[in-house]
């Protein structure tokens, strides 16, 4: 069901994040390039196909992930990324085909500060102009 608004993810700092993203499609089999803003992510798996959670993770590379902040969600198939959310702040991730944004591929995760002064966001500066 497509919806006219963006999920939001609520994560404390440091959380470690695994998503899977599965390719399907109601008009036809196309690639998605899905692209996160403030981080990079590992893509630990990929295959064709609906994603099996009992035996597609023991096929996961873990010990040399190739590492990218936009990766193609395969047509028809799936693909598995890791990433850590220490950048406090709201990061949007998307496809980078325009029109699918209206579509609902769309979110944003709220990474939460952390306990640390460098683990947070700055204030707002002084002079910022209010809304």
């Amino acid at each position: 069901m497509v919806s006219h608004d963006t999920k939001v993810v609520a994560l404390p700092y440091k959380t470690i994040v695994e998503l899977v993203m599965q390719g399907t499609s109601i008009f036809g089999v196309e690639n998605h390039p899905l692209h996160l803003h403030g981080f990079n992510f590992y893509v630990v798996g990929q295959g064709t196909g609906n994603f099996n959670a009992t035996t597609d993770p023991l096929t996961f590379n873990l010990v040399d992930p190739v590492e990218r902040n936009t990766v193609g969600v395969p047509s028809g198939g799936w693909v598995a990324v890791r990433f850590l959310a220490d950048n406090p702040g709201v990061w949007f991730m998307h496809c980078d085909i325009e029109i699918h944004l209206s579509w609902g591929l769309r979110m944003a995760w709220a990474v939460m500060d952390g306990k640390l002064p460098n683990q947070k966001l700055p204030p707002p500066l002084s002079d910022l102009p209010k809304c």
